[in-house]
């Protein structure tokens, strides 16, 4: 799974038939760095990606991606275009320090 935080909506009046219904959203994908003080954040890296969303992710929020056929197995149907669908919002994430320290 990626994790990345929601940056945008896409609205696509004409598409394919099966993604009616469908909301997407633009993510890009974030990792874990170390400040020098050891203190974790997270930062943006690589391309964005348009991503499906059925449960309802806002902007800013972080989100776990499910990418590839498993992002297909969220759906009803198995065999919707789809590469990468949101399948959880984070609430908190705690991470740990290369010390030791856990942050959030």
């Amino acid at each position: 799974m990626i994790i990345a935080r929601v940056i945008g909506n896409v609205w696509a009046t004409r598409k394919e038939e099966s993604l009616r219904g469908l909301k997407f959203l633009v993510v890009q994908p974030v990792v874990m760095k170390y400040k020098e003080t050891g203190e974790v954040y997270l930062e943006g890296r690589g391309d964005t990606l348009v991503v499906g969303d059925r449960i309802g992710a806002g902007e800013t929020e972080l989100v776990m991606i499910a990418s590839g056929s498993s992002a297909r197995q969220s759906l009803p149907d198995s065999h919707i275009p789809v590469d990468a669908m949101v399948v959880g919002i984070i609430d908190k994430e705690t991470f740990a320090s290369e010390s030791g320290d856990h942050y959030e």
